[in-house]
């Protein structure tokens, strides 16, 4: 067996040791505001409840291991004392993932990822229409663990309101896990989803996705693309080159086809993560 004290390590590997041996984690999608207005959504795995009386929630938006750089959310959260918290199914994963991506400061990670800001009965933030179940939260207090790279900040939400989508509750009106289809972080590129077990998604471009409001109308109101496929379809950071879409078109046969015949072969392209095709093909 492999015996080390965490002092014996750079934090990078004990990181990503952690990471992999306590898993699967829940995600707690967190939506805040700054102090000028500007909403910030982004997925954290250092997530739980903890307490039903009062209800307590706590997440961790550490400090980055590689620079030793705060998050925006962090930054949110010691100006405007307030979070939401949405849960994360299957539905949702690649826009979240997509989310994760660090744009600059202002970006609305709502927009880049498509998903719908749905106002609050209570708190500022916004809450992600999405998401099956959303818990608008007061911040009560901030413990810093840290100040190196790696260092985790305890962000200690109250529950004020709950939101759940009926469409999850069984006849008792409890939550059917299910039908909530949550999904977890483990370690690496990997996640685990409650009907199926594990599943991979690579990490978001280190350089910035083009995002979900940069495609093109006809895709992002498309009936038959999913969330999550105009999620992996805004997580790429250049778009095919004419030539290759022409090259694409002969070489596949792909003559007349119809927008709903585009979108359906796209769609098929992306349920085995080939992106590029699938590109290609909507953009015939």
């Amino acid at each position: 067996m492999l015996s080390f004290l965490p002092s014996d390590l750079a934090t990078p590997k004990l990181h990503s040791y952690l990471l992999s041996a306590v898993a699967p984690r829940p995600i707690a999608f967190a939506s805040t505001i700054d102090d000028k207005g500007q909403p910030n959504l982004s997925p954290f795995s250092f997530f739980n409840v903890f307490s039903a009386n009062p209800p307590i929630l706590i997440f961790s938006p550490a400090r980055r291991v590689r620079d030793n750089t705060t998050k925006h959310t962090l930054e949110n959260v010691q100006q405007v004392k307030e979070v939401v918290i949405n849960v994360v199914n299957y539905d949702i994963v690649q826009q979240m993932s997509l989310s994760s991506t660090e744009y600059p400061e202002g970006v609305n990670e709502f927009d880049k990822a498509g998903l719908t800001m749905l106002k609050s009965d209570i708190v500022k933030p916004f809450r992600v229409a999405e998401s099956p179940i959303q818990m608008e939260c007061k911040v009560n207090e901030v413990v810093t663990l840290g100040d190196q790279g790696g260092a985790g900040n305890l962000v200690i939400c109250e529950v004020v309101k709950m939101h759940i989508n009926k469409d999850v509750l069984d006849e008792n009106e409890s939550i059917d896990q299910v039908k909530l289809d949550l999904v977890s972080r483990a370690g690496g590129s990997y996640y685990s989803r409650a009907k199926s077990g594990f599943f991979e998604i690579p990490k978001p471009l280190s350089t910035l996705g083009i995002g979900v409001d940069a495609l093109p109308d006809h895709v992002k109101n498309s009936h038959i693309l999913t969330g999550n496929d105009l999620g992996l379809l805004g997580n790429v950071e250049t778009l095919p080159e004419p030539n290759q879409i022409a090259e694409f078109k002969i070489k596949h046969n792909l003559q007349n086809l119809t927008e709903e015949q585009k979108h359906k072969k796209a769609h098929d392209f992306l349920s085995y993560n080939d992106v590029l095709s699938a590109w290609k093909t909507l953009l015939l």
